[in-house]
């Protein structure tokens, strides 16, 4: 093993009891240095975002979505590397699993040798090196600059959740993943703030948000749902904003 090589490991488990126990069990490990726990997949999406851990255990049986459906959701619009153990007491997922490359399965109830084969496992891997801790790829981490009344702001797209335009103020306010706001100078457009990156996309005249924190956009309503905690703000997208932005996934 090298010196100072450390992990972070997401947990999602609905089942106490269960979560308690593995994380009691990953504590052993030296080398794992943080260890969060979550009760469902909605808990874990933004602290995914922010925190970029090493592994995920994800429990597939989990109320209200699968470890293989968040999987499969989050994995587009995440920019680090991470390893996947599925963690369940099914065994019949196990060859969904492996096509959705999760890196290894992990059985209940499991026992202390499998979980040490799988540590291990992760930190001989070829593609383990914790020296540039988190697993970022090297185009994911660039920057954007975003000029606010009082400073120059430098932010990767992950910080940014989304722009309102404030009519009272005639300028854009913008609403960070730690929940600060920062009013733009003035002057600042649409077209200038949408030309920052892709996963910004206008939904309305007074809305940018966004897509790495869009949950879904209701068929009837057109009313866009981001990941929990801002799923509780009202955004409205108009009809015209949403055939734009179907066409758009239907093209990724």
């Amino acid at each position: 093993m090298r010196e100072n090589e450390c992990l972070t490991v997401f947990i999602v488990d609905d089942e106490a009891g269960a979560r308690e126990v593995l994380a009691r069990d990953l504590r052993k490990f030296p080398q794992i240095t943080q260890i969060y726990c979550f009760n469902n997949y909605d808990e874990c999406t933004l602290p995914l975002l922010q925190l970029h851990p090493d592994v995920l255990f994800l429990d597939v049986q989990v109320p209200g979505c699968t470890g293989l459906e968040f999987l499969e959701s989050v994995r587009a619009r995440l920019t680090f590397n991470f390893k996947v153990v599925f963690y369940t007491g099914y065994a019949d997922y196990m060859l969904q699993a492996i096509r959705l490359s999760a890196f290894d399965y992990l059985l209940k109830p499991y026992k202390p040798s499998e979980l040490n084969t799988i540590i291990e496992r992760i930190f001989n891997s070829d593609d383990y090196d914790i020296r540039h801790h988190p697993l970022v790829h090297p185009t994911s981490v660039r920057k954007v600059a975003v000029q606010t009344i009082t400073e120059l702001l430098f932010l990767t797209m992950e910080q940014i959740v989304m722009l309102s335009y404030m009519a009272d103020q005639r300028s854009w306010q913008l609403l960070l993943a730690n929940g600060q706001e920062y009013m733009l100078r003035k002057g600042s457009t649409a077209d200038d703030l949408l030309a920052l990156h892709p996963s910004l996309v206008r939904v309305s005249s007074k809305s940018i948000i966004n897509t790495t924190y869009l949950s879904s956009v209701e068929n009837s309503t057109q009313r866009c749902r981001l990941c929990p905690p801002f799923d509780k703000i009202d955004i409205q997208m108009s009809r015209r904003n949403f055939s734009k932005l179907r066409a758009l996934f239907e093209q990724i």
